[in-house]
């Protein structure tokens, strides 16, 4: 038996281009029923991994509590330092990026968790008890405050993916590198780590400059990991990770998207309705595969049958 795992980054509109101090819009919430409808006519349960922003709209937390009561979905954690309460300055130059939770004092960091733990219980009514770190960046004592906070999953790994080129906020602050952690569950300080599928493939994509014509050839002689991530051109790839993972020990795939890409203009891969018709008309024919070879689970499900 083989699950399929659905996780949604529920974020504000467009995030790659916010800059400091800029106004969060969630515009995107408008958006989201869409692709719920989608999952619920093949039986899957979209995991809406939330940050602060997005269960601060009122028509978000109808939207969720509304499929939650159907148990139609699940519910769970997606923080964003830098707009997650309580605020601390770090320091930063022109080359810094949007800052990690892991680069702040370990009491900051705790005090962030609690925080959005507290809003969740105030809006739901409930704490969730699914994670997935803001730009995937993980570490112990991040893991050891998820399980002092309630938190029974993670899901941040990217198995055989370094992101050490996406830099912080503090100098010379880089991104996680999971090119060696394990590429199934393991448990990380009482935390269950469900790392998101990657498989690696020797493919040459579209390039529009001499820099991309050899980062090309790299991924062609090498191989590049790919994910189970829609970009509107990549549909073959992701019936071939399918297939691929269908043949694999692996007991489950998981799907990664964020909210805002459902929205014309939320996202720099999907910038017209155009483009959200070419995403829609993939997720059907995608969907439509994966129902005849998997079943759809929430990660509290997973979790659940994993610790049987």
């Amino acid at each position: 038996m083989k699950y399929f795992i659905i996780t949604i980054d529920t974020e504000g509109d467009n995030l790659w281009q916010w800059k400091m101090n800029d106004e969060i819009k969630t515009e995107n919430t408008l958006y989201l029923s869409r692709f719920q409808d989608l999952c619920n006519k093949y039986g899957f349960k979209p995991v809406w991994l939330s940050n602060w922003e997005m269960i601060n709209d009122t028509k978000f937390v109808e939207f969720i509590k509304e499929n939650l009561n159907n148990n139609r979905c699940e519910l769970g954690a997606h923080l964003h330092a830098w707009n997650n309460p309580p605020y601390y300055e770090l320091s930063s130059n022109e080359e810094s990026g949007a800052p990690y939770l892991i680069e702040y004092p370990d009491e900051i960091m705790e005090q962030k968790i609690k925080t959005l733990n507290d809003n969740f219980k105030s809006k739901f009514g409930l704490v969730p008890i699914t994670h997935r770190a803001g730009r995937w960046a993980m570490n112990n004592t991040y893991f050891k405050l998820l399980k002092k906070y309630g938190y029974k999953i993670d899901c941040s790994y990217t198995p055989g993916i370094d992101w050490s080129n996406s830099l912080g906020q503090t100098v010379d602050f880089k991104g996680p590198n999971y090119r060696n952690v394990k590429t199934s569950p393991q448990d990380i300080e009482g935390i269950l780590e469900v790392p998101l599928i990657s498989f690696k493939k020797h493919l040459f994509l579209s390039c529009k400059s001499i820099k991309d014509f050899f980062k090309n050839c790299y991924y062609l002689i090498r191989g590049k990991r790919i994910l189970l991530r829609p970009n509107g051109k990549n549909l073959e790839e992701l019936k071939w990770i399918v297939s691929k993972n269908i043949k694999s020990k692996n007991d489950y795939l998981m799907f990664m998207l964020h909210s805002s890409e459902f929205m014309p203009g939320g996202s720099p891969t999907f910038p017209t309705n155009e483009s959200i018709e070419r995403l829609f008309e993939d997720l059907e024919e995608l969907f439509s595969l994966i129902s005849k070879h998997y079943i759809g689970v929430t990660l509290s499900e997973y979790y659940n049958m994993v610790k049987k």
